[in-house]
């Protein structure tokens, strides 16, 4: 459904895209997955024929993205990154709006918004301004929906929102996938990765790596430490100075560690903390995680 090939983008001396390459297959949920910068947003303009690519080409359900611009803005459903519907409007008057600009109804596609739309149509009146960050994303969804597109292109659609509403959020997508809409969905949390069909891990302009998330974490084979104590801040500066450190990072509510070898042994390291007086220390090692490989793919 989605090709891209050898995408390029510039932005006068800063490169936002270097040769991107990858594909979107009919019915997948794809994730681009990586921090703010990498690059996420221009690809997605891009596709979206908002954005002329320097170099390349992408072609969505076999339209290329320069020449069939008008053709492809009929079969996406697109959601930016920022809020972009009318604030002034209220929640139906938005999704008449958008489903008038693409020549339906809301009515004639009510079914494909209705699991989403009926969470905010008790507050249908309510200008989309006066939104909370939930309601704004469902508003947003739901319009990107009202014309039954076969693509729907989502540019950070959760971030900024609360963990309860990014949950929804999933599973709303999921269920729109189950209806065979292809999803193609841009995230810089990579606990969301695992949640995808397929990932591409993306930095600076470039991918890294195009694979399943099990894939991914499957081709890691370093061994991983996960660790925590009372003071999490001295933790981190304690294991960096240890000497068989390579990586140590706060992964959340614990610190990650990897070794130059993966010879490290647990009781090396806890043995190690309790001279430094560390209190109530949990040294365990886990599977590796998506984060993990993107750190590690950051360095090479």
């Amino acid at each position: 459904m989605i090709e891209v090939k050898n995408i390029s983008k510039s932005y006068k001396k800063t490169s936002a895209l270097q040769n991107i390459s990858l594909e979107v297959q009919e019915s997948e949920l794809f994730g681009l997955i990586g921090p703010d910068g990498a690059g996420k947003t221009t690809l997605m303009r891009i596709l979206m024929t908002l954005l002329l690519p320097d170099s390349g080409d992408a072609t969505i359900n076999g339209l290329n993205v320069v020449t069939d611009f008008k053709k492809i803005r009929h079969i996406v459903g697109y959601m930016p990154g920022r809020f972009s519907l009318y604030q002034d409007l209220s929640v139906e008057e938005n999704l008449s709006f958008f489903a008038t600009v693409f020549g339906t109804t809301v009515e004639e596609n009510y079914d494909l918004i209705r699991d989403i739309y009926y969470q905010i149509e008790p507050f249908k009146k309510r200008r989309a301004g006066k939104l909370s960050g939930g309601m704004k994303q469902k508003l947003a969804l739901s319009c990107a929906l009202i014309h039954s597109p076969k693509i729907l292109v989502l540019d950070e659609p959760t971030t900024g929102v609360d963990a309860v509403s990014r949950k929804e959020f999933w599973e709303m997508l999921k269920k729109l996938q189950q209806k065979g809409i292809t999803i193609f969905v841009s995230t810089p949390y990579m606990d969301e990765a695992i949640l995808c069909d397929q990932v591409a891990l993306i930095q600076n302009g470039k991918i890294l790596d195009v694979d399943s998330p099990k894939r991914i974490t499957e081709k890691f084979q370093r061994k991983i430490i996960r660790m925590r104590s009372d003071e999490m801040f001295r933790l981190i500066n304690d294991l960096r100075k240890f000497k068989k450190a390579e990586s140590v990072f706060a992964f959340g509510q614990y610190v990650h560690f990897t070794g130059i070898n993966d010879d490290v042994e647990e009781s090396e390291l806890d043995l190690y903390l309790e001279k430094l007086n560390h209190k109530n220390v949990l040294v365990e090692e886990i599977p590796p995680e998506i984060e993990d490989v993107f750190m590690n793919l950051m360095k090479q």
